[in-house]
C-alpha cells in the first residue's frame, strides 16, 4: 500500500479512534456517546467504500482492506469494546457495526470481482503467443531395431493366422532339452554352451524359444499355429553372437502338414519382411533332434555397392533352420503323431535387424551407444503395418 492510500487510511480510522477514547471516558451510557458511534461508524463505512472504489489493483484492495477492518485494526478494536460494554451501551451500536461490516464486505467483493476482471482483459490485451515459433526440441527416446523388428514379425505372421505365445527365460532341463529329444550326450547341454542356474542342476537359461512350443503343445490341443519371441542365453560372444539374444521360432501342427507348407509359409514371411518380390529360398538338407526331416533355409542375395542386399541369386546366405516336428517330440507333448503332423522354424530377430537394416556388428545392438540408437532406433510412430509396409 502506497503512501496516500496509508494516508487515507489513517484519517479514515481517525473518528473510530476518537470514538473508542470517548467510551473509555464515558462512566455511563451517555446519549451523545451512542451517538457518536453511530454517526462515525456511518462515516466510516462509506470512507471505506469511497477507498475501495480508487484501488487500481487486487492487491492493492486486499491490504487496504485488511488495514481498515483486519484483526488488528481501530475497526475491530471498536467492534470488541462494545461487545464487553454492552450492557452499558446497549445492543444498538453493535448491530449498526454489523450493518457497517456486512456494507464493507459487500463493496469489497464487488471491488475485487471488477479488478480481477480488469487484469484479465488487460492481460488478454499484452500477451501473445507467437504460433509461429518453432517448438523447443525435447529430448526423444527412440524404438530399439530389435523391438521394431519384433513387432514386424508379429504383423506379418499375425496376417497369416498365427499367435504369439511367450514362456518363462529361466527353464527346466525337460521343457529346454529333454522333451525336444535331446539327448543327454547333446553338445547343447554342455556347461560352455548353456548357462546353468547355481544350486539347480535341472534349471538353465532357455537356449532357444523352443520350450514354449512344448509348453503350447502340452497344454492345448491341435490344431496349433503360433510364434514365440524372445530373448535366449547362450555362452557365446563375438562379432555376431552375444550371450544374450533374440529368437523368434515357429510351430504350425495339424493334419496333413507336409514340408510345402513349411516353404510356402518362410517363403510369405521372408517377401513381406523384406520388402521383395523376388525373394528366392534354396532348402538344404540338415540335422535337428526335434524335427525330421530338417533343412536349413538360404536366402538369395545380390552385391549392390558392395554389399549384400537380399533378393535375387547371386549369392546364398542361412537365415534359418526348420523342419517337421519329429514323432517323438510330439509324443512327449502327448500328440499322436500318426494323426497329427507339423512344422517348426527358427531364427535371430537379430540376425534379421542386421540384414534389413544394415547394421553389421551385433554387439552394438547391446552396448547402450545413443549415437547408435539415435542412428538406427525407430520413431515411436513407425508402427509397423502390411498396409504401409512393415518396414518403417
Amino acid at each position: 500500500m502506497n503512501s496516500q492510500m496509508a494516508l487515507l487510511s489513517t484519517q479514515i480510522t481517525r473518528p473510530l479512534s476518537e470514538t473508542l477514547a470517548a467510551i473509555e471516558k464515558a462512566q455511563q451510557p451517555l446519549t451523545s456517546t451512542v451517538e457518536q458511534i453511530q454517526a462515525s461508524l456511518a462515516t466510516f463505512s462509506a470512507n471505506t467504500a469511497a477507498l475501495h472504489s480508487i484501488s487500481q489493483t487486487v492487491s492493492q484492495l486486499q491490504n487496504i482492506n485488511a488495514a481498515l477492518v483486519g484483526r488488528n485494526s481501530e475497526y475491530q478494536k471498536l467492534i470488541r469494546t462494545l461487545g464487553k460494554a454492552k450492557e452499558q451501551f446497549g445492543v444498538e451500536p453493535l448491530k449498526v457495526a454489523n450493518e457497517s461490516r456486512q456494507i464493507i464486505d459487500s463493496d469489497f467483493a464487488n471491488r475485487k470481482v471488477e479488478l480481477e476482471a480488469e487484469e484479465v482483459a488487460q492481460k488478454l490485451a499484452t500477451e501473445r503467443l507467437d504460433m509461429s515459433l518453432p517448438a523447443p526440441l525435447f529430448p526423444r527416446g527412440s524404438v530399439h531395431p530389435v523391438s521394431q523388428v519384433m513387432d514386424e514379425l508379429a504383423e506379418i505372421f499375425a496376417d497369416m493366422g498365427f499367435a504369439v505365445a511367450t514362456g518363462p527365460e529361466i527353464e527346466d532341463d525337460w521343457h529346454n532339452f529333454t522333451a525336444l529329444n535331446i539327448p543327454e550326450t547333446h553338445p547343447a547341454r554342455a556347461m560352455h554352451d548353456t548357462f546353468y542356474i547355481d544350486g539347480k542342476p535341472d534349471m538353465v537359461l532357455r537356449t532357444h524359444t523352443s520350450p514354449v512350443q512344448i509348453r503350447t503343445m502340452t497344454s492345448q490341443k491341435p490344431p496349433i499355429r503360433i510364434i514365440a519371441p524372445g530373448r535366449v542365453y547362450r555362452s557365446d560372444s563375438d562379432a555376431t553372437h552375444t550371450p544374450m539374444f533374440h529368437q523368434i521360432e515357429g510351430l504350425v501342427i495339424d493334419k496333413g502338414i507336409h514340408l510345402g507348407h513349411l516353404k510356402w509359409t518362410l517363403e510369405t514371411f521372408l517377401k513381406a519382411f523384406f520388402e521383395r518380390d523376388d525373394v528366392v529360398l534354396r532348402l538344404r538338407p540338415s540335422y535337428f533332434p526335434f524335427t525330421e526331416p530338417s533343412v536349413e533355409v538360404d536366402v538369395g542375395y545380390t552385391v549392390v555397392n558392395g554389399k549384400r542386399v537380399i533378393g535375387g541369386s547371386d549369392g546364398w546366405m542361412e537365415v534359418l533352420g526348420s523342419g517337421m516336428v519329429h514323432p517323438r517330440v510330439l509324443r512327449n507333448c502327448g500328440i499322436d503323431p500318426d494323426e497329427y503332423s507339423g512344422f517348426a522354424f527358427g531364427t535371430g530377430v537379430d540376425r534379421l535387424a542386421m540384414l534389413k537394416y544394415g547394421m553389421d556388428d551385433l554387439r552394438a545392438f547391446f552396448d547402450g551407444d545413443l549415437r547408435w540408437l539415435r542412428h538406427y532406433g525407430f520413431s515411436a510412430l513407425d508402427v509397423p503395418t502390411l498396409s504401409g509396409g512393415v518396414g518403417a
